[in-house]
């Protein structure tokens, strides 16, 4: 009975490995793509073309380009900003990705995060709010579909891809208006989304392009979704939570609805002092996988210069003056580990091991050791707390340290880094270290706040508290420099002071303020 067996189970064994070989390819991605949020941290051209050139050298085929204003408007100047790409700019990238087999998709704003829009008196009367200018009115349909209409066929003139994405994320102000509120009421929040955003749709059709779109808003609210054009494909954004965060894309996945999934490599609550390192390694373990089995036809990594929310400067009568992004990101050339990561995730059907693929850049791409790469792993996944009301936060395991343990954890950090000497992509390293450097230097400053703002604080410490101050404001000035010097080509000047000033004003801000009480 056994030699009868055994034949049979090599060949069942046989079989089952050419079904899951089989399995595996077709649950390739056809898109493989990266996002490239351009709203704040706008990469000069030639960083642009390096870029894409690096991201074609990883398997990327696709590269979505959310412009915003950086995108040189020709009929609707007024929304391009100073640091707008001219016409003939915008041409040569498309060429050079075209010529490396990326397909250049364009990404206009349709209904929320239109501030960069509305912001200005040409187009401020379609806003759902006069106090927040983030937001389309979708009862303004009329006056929308000329405008889009028109930004539609400007950014199709300078780009080939077959495909043009929507947006259509994060529409918080849904049924704000009265109109609107009354619309919800009587039709619901889906039919207020679906209504206008099948028209937007069915304009990208029009222009003989696919529609795609983000997909949390129909997710929470799929009610409708059978009016939009069957042809429009959805982007299922999702940074390392519950896979029904926003509602069931797997029920839509079997109603034939299309779908393209995004995880991310800078998301909340990233900024210039904190990357949540292990959040970006699990979500490109996990979720990437998830997308292959539940059959998406393409994967798009998004990388979040901003938060999308801007605080806004308002004088009289509603009018804009300035809008501030409400929190900038360390740059995007920081990140190349984790962009080599996604990489290895796309290419293979099985889940990245993020320790091994840390060793595995470690050695491959900086030529560190093997010991390094996991001594670089281990440093990157001590949790970074943020710290609210003058405290630290507990991490996600719920554990709560005190501001002198978390000093100490990141000065042996920084210690440990700088012993390591890199042979190659030294750039890649020095970004990895002033990352903790920043950190350290910010953790610092936030102790002494704390002690500041201590109900028992007096006087009497100030003059100490001052030359702490001036150790953290000499320390953040140096950091500048290597921030500006490592940015330098790749970021425009005034960008690289803006983000600077951004980081570090609040510091300036307290040791004035100390520096005050002192002469008293």
């Amino acid at each position: 009975m056994n030699r009868l067996f055994r034949p049979l189970l090599i060949i069942a064994t046989t079989i089952l490995a050419t079904i899951n070989i089989h399995r595996a390819e077709a649950h390739d991605f056809e898109v493989k793509g990266f996002h490239i949020d351009l709203r704040v941290e706008v990469m000069t051209m030639p960083a642009l073309k390096a870029f894409a050139t690096r991201l074609h050298d990883i398997g990327v085929n696709t590269i979505l380009m959310e412009y915003e204003a950086t995108y040189p408007y020709e009929k609707h100047f007024t929304i391009s900003s100073k640091y707008a790409y001219t016409r003939d700019e915008i041409r040569d990238f498309v060429k050079h990705c075209t010529a490396l087999g990326i397909d250049v998709i364009p990404l206009q704003q349709t209904f929320g995060h239109t501030d960069y829009i509305l912001r200005h008196a040409r187009y401020s009367s379609l806003a759902e709010s006069r106090t927040d200018p983030t937001q389309i009115c979708p009862l303004k349909t009329e006056k929308c579909i000329e405008l889009f209409d028109e930004l539609f066929a400007d950014m199709i003139s300078l780009h080939t891809s077959r495909y043009f994405h929507v947006g259509g994320d994060e529409t918080r102000l849904l049924g704000v208006c009265p109109k609107c509120a009354a619309k919800v009421a009587k039709e619901g929040t889906s039919k207020l989304f679906v209504d206008y955003m099948k028209e937007i749709c069915n304009l990208v059709i029009r222009h003989g392009k696919i529609p795609v779109m983000w997909a949390d808003i129909i997710l929470a609210h799929p009610e409708y979704i059978g009016e939009l054009p069957k042809e429009t494909i959805f982007v299922d954004w999702n940074y390392g939570w519950s896979n029904r965060q926003f509602g069931d894309a797997e029920a839509l996945v079997k109603q034939g609805i299309k779908f393209w999934g995004a995880p991310a490599i800078r998301s909340h609550p990233d900024n210039m002092h904190i990357t949540t390192w292990e959040k970006h390694f699990d979500n490109q373990k996990v979720f990437i996988p998830y997308c292959r089995e539940q059959q998406y036809n393409g994967i798009v990594m998004t990388s979040w210069s901003t938060s999308g929310i801007f605080s806004t400067v308002w004088e009289l009568d509603h009018e804009v003056i300035d809008m501030i992004p409400l929190r900038y990101v360390y740059p995007m050339n920081g990140f190349n580990l984790l962009i080599y990561m996604y990489g290895k995730a796309i290419n293979q059907t099985e889940p990245i091991d993020p320790k091994a693929t840390v060793a595995e850049y470690a050695c491959e791409v900086l030529g560190l050791s093997a010991e390094e790469g996991a001594t670089i792993y281990e440093l990157l996944m001590t949790p970074q707390v943020r710290f609210p009301q003058a405290k630290p936060r507990a991490d996600h395991h719920g554990k709560r340290k005190t501001y002198n343990e978390i000093l100490a954890e990141l000065d042996t950090a920084v210690t440990r880094l700088a012993k390591m000497k890199p042979k190659r992509n030294k750039s890649d390293f020095d970004h990895l270290l002033l990352m903790f450097e920043i950190r350290l230097n910010y953790v610092k400053f936030k102790k002494l706040e704390a002690e500041i703002n201590h109900p028992e604080a007096t006087a009497d410490a100030v003059a100490e508290q001052v030359a702490r101050m001036e150790k953290i404001i000499a320390t953040e000035r140096t950091l500048c420099k290597r921030f500006a010097a490592l940015q330098k080509g790749y970021l425009h000047p005034s960008e690289i002071d803006e983000i600077n000033r951004a980081r570090t004003s609040k510091m300036y801000d307290t040791y004035h303020r100390l520096k005050t009480v002192a002469k008293r």
